[in-house]
């Protein structure tokens, strides 16, 4: 958003320097990107007088002149077909940089001739485009400063230029009566406000206008009146420099006040050529296919339901973004319709990104415009086309009514206090509040039509802050919520999570980090895939359900590794899996993958392909690093993802599993692209009971002195019965006594049969009150044969 400060002060009495304002600006929210000073180019230079002009001896196009400066009579060899005696001229001496030739002047010879400076032209100066010859003032002394002559005679060649950037929810401030009122409520000045009268229409207006009912929700309002007999003709200079200093091209005097008033009030408005309109306007949705040229001459066609003007011959007007060229204003309009009319913003936002069309219409209604001001614009801007272009208004022509934008809030000063950390009393929170323009009925706010950004309580307290200035907050420490020793920031399960992560890490595994969303096809296969995870706006094709496990994020990771030439590697995730999108249908889990071999291969044959136990181990560690209870139990029936005969799940109890280890599918790694084995293991922290103490000091070391005694038994069972089911049976025959049971043995064939196996267990038993003696581990004998015989059906082995 351009303005200059002559225009600013226009709508704000101030006495401020540009340095103020801009540093005011930003520290409102309205961040200052370009300041354009023309006198900070120009303050060297000063007025001189030509006192003789004399033909150059060696050259038919230069003369050598004697000038009068502020130093004294200097000799200056000039090109310029009006260089003479007389005239007061702009000098520009040794040393000074001249902005529009991009030098620094020194003393040179020109054709053998010295020339002590140089005489401007305003292309020169960078003021203008003339550059037939010097500068000629009708005005000035000997020694005056060019930028004081042109601030008291030509004050918009030294106007200051200011562009600041708008962010999307300060409409308002697309306007510099918008901008000179933040800056009036800040106290730098004092907003000028001026009445208007509506123009009172001299006849009705042959040109109606209806709005279709499928399109009132996009253009609520629309009004418009024919103003007759206008002269439209270069617009004066006053409005020229003001367009041209915020690199505007002026038109003509009717387009010129169209783009003074969108820039000076965030009034958009159109004028159409009267003459050109068939019949009356109306405003409608496309029906797709119409084809339209615009005013910057290119041709544009409507998609079905954009909102467009259109009279009995056609398609007249892009509705809010842009105007036709057919029904364009020219030097020869003589009678002109102007409109002004509300656009629903996200409509015209559509229809501008769908049309690839950027301009200032677009740009202001997209975000938002006053509704209230769309009677008031179309009368201010019709006495400023009868005040330059004459003519004779018709009464006004309105469809629709303005919308209802009203809001009020309470405005609670307290919370200045809470929210912002500043203390402002409320008599300066009401005066702010009512300088921005709300209107204040005891504690209730009343918003201003032109801020739809104000959507509550909050947004008073931010509008309070912000003019009281955010630079004046102080750092204050927060204060503290208890004595003493503060408690623990991290919960319990979040150190374990961090502890989970460290031992993976030094395991030698790789932290990833992998996307929540996964494919359907994929999630089928870890048993997701169901509509109750299923996205209802993915990301991608790719992103369309929430995953059910970490190793599928974990299996594409390795394969990407493996496209690439890494074809070992060792993965590990700690994050959510799903199983449905609502609360509490989600688990925290901790993966680890492994993809091959340990290692690289070497002479020694050290590398060898990573098992099932190598998975075992690594769960057990990081289980151990995270508090799991030591005695656990490994059963099957895993998921299907694991190999049916290679897996087991760590569990408490049957129903209490604390985490799975094993191989994956062979299905499951061709379906991912995995190349070779790959061994995983997915803990479940969650489920692992916490500590019933909470203290820091762990618990006393409980060793016994009695001795342990080791008995082994060997038993006769089915072929397909898993030793598992023999080493579980056995521990279950006394938890207190038995420390221990592996298997050492397992024989088959021989004397005991087809379909038979001899299976040994080693049973270590740790007394802890008193020594064991024969009896006691008779009895405990006789209790595991018992548990392993009913688990198996199987004989203790003679």
């Amino acid at each position: 958003m351009k303005f200059t400060l002559s225009w600013l002060k226009d709508h704000l009495d101030t006495d401020a320097s540009v340095e103020e304002i801009t540093e005011t600006l930003t520290d409102l929210g309205l961040e200052v990107e370009e300041v354009v000073n023309p006198a900070d180019s120009l303050g060297a230079f000063t007025l001189a007088k030509v006192v003789g002009a004399e033909q150059h001896p060696d050259a038919d196009r230069l003369r050598v002149c004697r000038v009068l400066t502020d130093e004294g009579e200097k000799q200056i060899v000039c090109g310029a077909p009006n260089a003479r005696e007389g005239i007061t001229v702009v000098l520009c001496k040794p040393g000074d940089y001249v902005p529009g030739l991009d030098f620094t002047l020194s003393v040179g010879k020109i054709r053998g001739v010295e020339s002590h400076g140089m005489m401007a032209s305003w292309k020169e100066l960078q003021l203008g485009e003339d550059h037939d010859g010097i500068v000629e003032l009708p005005s000035g002394e000997v020694g005056d400063r060019l930028v004081d002559w042109l601030a008291a005679n030509d004050p918009a060649k030294v106007d200051p230029m200011i562009d600041i950037a708008i962010t999307p929810n300060r409409p308002d401030a697309l306007g510099v009566y918008g901008i000179a009122r933040d800056l009036a409520a800040r106290g730098l000045g004092t907003l000028k406000t001026t009445d208007y009268r509506p123009v009172e229409g001299q006849y009705a207006s042959p040109i109606k206008v209806t709005i279709d009912d499928d399109t009132q929700d996009g253009c609520p309002l629309f009004t418009g009146r024919l103003i007759r007999g206008v002269t439209n003709g270069p617009s004066p200079k006053w409005l020229q420099d003001r367009l041209v200093a915020i690199g505007l091209r002026p038109i003509s005097a009717l387009v010129d006040i169209t783009n003074f008033f969108t820039f000076d009030q965030n009034r958009p408005l159109h004028v159409f050529d009267a003459a050109k309109v068939a019949g009356n306007l109306r405003v409608h949705r496309a029906a797709g296919g119409e084809e339209i040229e615009a005013l910057d001459e290119k041709t544009y066609v409507m998609q079905k339901g954009q909102m467009v003007i259109s009279d009995d011959r056609g398609v007249e007007s892009i509705a809010g973004i842009m105007g036709g060229a057919e029904t364009g204003c020219t030097d020869d309009t003589v009678d002109v319709f102007l409109e002004s009319a509300f656009w629903d913003h996200i409509q015209i936002a559509t229809t501008g990104r769908a049309l690839k069309i950027n301009s200032d219409a677009r740009y202001r209604f997209e975000r938002g415009v006053d509704p209230e001001f769309t009677f008031e614009g179309l009368e201010r801007a019709t006495q400023m086309i009868l005040d330059l272009c004459g003519g004779e208004p018709s009464e006004v022509v309105t469809a629709g009514d303005v919308p209802d934008h009203a809001r009020t809030y309470r405005l609670n000063a307290e919370r200045v206090q809470s929210l912002v950390g500043m203390d402002i009393p409320e008599s300066e929170q009401r005066q702010t509040l009512t300088r921005l323009g709300f209107r204040l009925e005891g504690n209730m706010a009343h918003v201003p039509s032109w801020r739809p950004d104000v959507q509550g309580e909050a947004d008073l307290v931010e509008e309070v802050a912000r003019i009281a200035s955010l630079t004046k907050l102080e750092g204050k420490p927060l204060p503290r919520l208890t004595s003493g020793i503060p408690a623990p920031v991290m919960t319990a399960q979040q150190r374990r999570l961090q502890m989970a992560r460290r031992t993976c890490a030094a395991l030698g595994y790789n932290e990833v980090v992998s996307y929540t969303f996964i494919d359907q096809p994929v999630a089928g296969l870890f048993g997701g895939g169901t509509d109750a995870t299923m996205l209802a706006n993915p990301i991608s094709s790719e992103m369309s359900h929430l995953r059910p496990d970490l190793l599928p994020g974990l299996l594409q990771a390795a394969a990407r590794n493996q496209a690439r030439g890494i074809s070992d590697v060792a993965l590990f995730e700690v994050g959510p899996a799903f199983t449905g999108g609502e609360p509490g249908q989600e688990r925290i889990q901790i993966s680890g993958l492994m993809v091959n071999r340990d290692g690289p291969k070497d002479v020694h044959g050290a590398s060898r392909v990573m098992d099932a136990f190598d998975a075992k181990a690594d769960a057990e560690a990081v289980l151990a690093a995270i508090g799991a209870p030591a005695k656990v139990q490994i059963l099957r029936e895993g998921d299907v993802w694991w190999h049916p005969g290679r897996h087991g799940r760590i569990c408490l109890g049957p129903k209490k599993t604390l985490g799975v280890f094993g191989e994956l599918h062979p299905k499951v790694l061709s379906a991912l692209g995995i190349k070779g084995t790959a061994v995983a293991f997915t803990l479940y922290p969650e489920e692992i009971p916490l500590p019933r103490k909470s203290g820091a000091t762990r618990a006393a070391l409980e060793i016994s002195d009695l001795q342990s005694v080791e008995r082994d038994f060997a038993f006769v069972v089915d072929a397909e019965v898993e030793a598992l089911t023999l080493v579980n049976a056995a521990s279950g025959a006394d938890k207190a006594l038995i420390e221990d049971v592996r298997v050492f043995d397992e024989f088959i064939g021989g004397s005991l049969g087809e379909g038979k196996k001899s299976l040994a267990l080693a049973v270590r038993l740790q007394p802890k009150g008193q020594t064991l003696i024969e009896k006691d581990i008779e009895a405990v004998s006789e209790k595991i044969v018992a548990k392993v015989t009913k688990a198996t059906g199987g004989t203790l082995r003679g």
